[in-house]
């Protein structure tokens, strides 16, 4: 039981990276059906646009519509740090990282708390690892916690440059429509 949820961890670690990898950092469009971004982005829009066609004013319709893109972004940054956290936490549990702590009693979500904290570099100082295995998946786990949130913030005001420039593109659009029916 413990390999089979070593691997699930593991698989999640390798899922969320991989996807993270083609969704900032890779400059093409990746034209895969099954992705982690793509399912997020399917089922969040669903009802967010269910719920702006229900809105009757265009423009209170159009303000909340410009919401979803940047809100969209910080859960999916979300998603992918709880998901990083959850994986990491799965293979202590797996390998039985014998963590130190500081009273009661070692569960699963004693595992998930080290690795929240040690994910982002808390270091909190309650619970520590200990014996080789534990250390060094910890060491890993901060790298990629700390690659993470350096990935976001490089990449945050590139992101923000597109949503201004598509916004400023829509605007653009419906300044030409306006002058083009004012022309008729």
């Amino acid at each position: 039981m413990n390999v089979l949820i070593g691997i699930i961890g593991l698989l999640l670690i390798v899922v969320v990276l991989w996807d993270v990898f083609e969704t900032i950092v890779l400059p093409r469009r990746v034209t895969r059906r099954v992705r982690l971004t793509r399912l997020f982005y399917r089922f969040v829009w669903q009802p967010w646009s269910a719920i702006a066609q229900t809105i009757q004013k265009k423009r209170r319709r159009e303000t909340f519509l410009s919401f979803f893109g940047p809100l969209s972004l910080l859960v999916l940054l979300t998603l992918w740090a709880t998901t990083l956290v959850l994986g990491f936490a799965c293979i202590h549990w797996a390998i039985g990282s014998r963590i130190g702590l500081l009273g009661g009693p070692r569960s699963f979500l004693t595992d998930f708390y080290f690795s929240g904290t040690t994910f982002f570099t808390l270091g909190l100082g309650d619970i520590t690892p200990l014996g080789a295995p534990a250390r060094a998946l910890t060491v890993i786990e901060a790298s990629v916690g700390f690659g993470l949130l350096a990935l976001v913030i490089g990449y945050l005001p590139v992101l923000y440059q597109v949503f201004l420039t598509a916004r400023g593109k829509h605007l653009d659009a419906g300044c030409a429509r306006r002058y083009a029916a004012d022309r008729r």
